[in-house]
């Protein structure tokens, strides 16, 4: 019955047509490239976000559970919070030099520091 499961229907109208059958698009997830083609620009930013300042890591191609398994590291070896989506990193602090030999030792060799 997984085929007419009502959460994947959401927003859709009802038919009363018998043969119809919803259609549900699935975005393609991405390839995580390996760690040395990556090329991460790890920067510090304070924008829009109060006068705080944040490690920003960006650049990354790949699917999101390996950007927040990554996110997840960097925040636990620095000790902080933040957040991984849509591609980037927040660290909260100026964590520019630890991040950046963080991912030094785990093989992104591409990395660079702004």
């Amino acid at each position: 019955m997984k085929n007419n499961d009502w959460k994947e229907r959401l927003n859709i109208v009802y038919s009363t047509n018998p043969d119809f059958t919803y259609e549900t698009t699935q975005e393609e997830e991405v390839e995580t490239l390996p760690p040395a083609q990556q090329r991460l620009r790890v920067q510090l930013d304070r924008k829009n976000r109060g006068g705080k300042v944040v490690t920003l890591v960006t650049g990354f191609v790949g699917n999101e559970n390996d950007l927040k398994n990554l996110g997840k590291l960097l925040k636990s070896k620095c000790g902080v919070g933040g957040s991984a989506k849509e591609g980037e990193i927040i660290v909260q602090g100026d964590f520019r030099q630890k991040v950046f030999d963080l991912l030094k030792k785990e093989g992104y060799s591409q990395t660079k520091v702004v």
